[in-house]
């Protein structure tokens, strides 16, 4: 079979693997208050973001000790819906705990 169309070369649609992008991938935050407790935070860690206890407890003590500490990094659709999660765990339980996305 011939590659050629009207004369001009035909040029499949195949990429290179030079040319493959990942998707943008974003850190998510959580931020330190004075009011939501560290059991609390745990709780969200391990549900939202399925870590461990131990993963949970480090995290939390970051969060304690540092004001923020980094949950995971997700591509944007998965990301945005873990802060929102986040959000609406705090919200129901009374708490006023933030929760964050940047760029990597």
């Amino acid at each position: 079979m011939s590659d050629h169309l009207f004369g001009d070369q035909f040029q499949t649609g195949t990429i290179s693997e030079n040319e493959t992008q990942e998707p943008p991938r974003f850190r998510v935050l959580l931020h330190n208050d004075d009011y939501t407790t560290m059991e609390f935070v745990v709780e969200v860690l391990m549900r939202v973001f399925q870590k461990s206890e131990p993963e949970a407890t480090t995290i939390m003590l970051a969060v304690h000790n540092e004001g923020v500490g980094v949950c995971g990094v997700y591509t944007s659709e998965v990301a945005e819906t873990k802060v929102d999660l986040v959000h609406r765990m705090a919200k129901v339980a009374g708490y006023p705990l933030r929760c964050s996305m940047e760029g990597e």
